[in-house]
C-alpha cells in the first residue's frame, strides 16, 4: 500500500511539472527599465505583500513581485518583510 501511494505520487508531480512547461510565459524586457530594485525595495514589497495581493485580485496593473530586481538582495528583502509583517517569527519562537 506504501508503495503504490508513493507511486501515485511520483506520477502526480510528474504530471504537474509536465503540465507546467505549458503555462503562457510573459515578456518581461518591458519591465526591465530604469535600474532594478534591491533589498530595501523588497523587504518595502515584503511589508506590503498582504495589500498587493488583494490590489491584484481586482486590477490588473497591481503586482506582487517586482521583475526587474538584482535578485538575491531583493528576494532577501522581500520574504525578510513578509515574514515579519505575516508573523513568521513569532510562530516559529512558540
Amino acid at each position: 500500500m506504501k508503495n503504490k501511494n508513493i507511486f501515485i505520487a511520483f506520477v502526480l508531480m510528474t504530471l504537474v511539472i509536465i503540465v507546467s512547461g505549458c503555462a503562457d510565459v510573459t515578456n518581461i524586457e518591458i519591465c526591465r527599465v530604469g535600474e532594478p530594485y534591491g533589498f530595501w525595495s523588497g523587504l518595502w514589497h515584503g511589508f506590503i505583500s498582504w495589500f498587493s495581493f488583494f490590489g491584484s485580485l481586482f486590477s490588473d496593473d497591481i503586482a506582487l513581485y517586482a521583475v526587474n530586481n538584482n535578485g538575491g538582495w531583493y528576494d532577501f528583502g522581500f520574504v525578510l518583510g513578509a515574514g515579519i509583517l505575516g508573523g513568521g517569527t513569532a510562530k516559529a519562537t512558540k
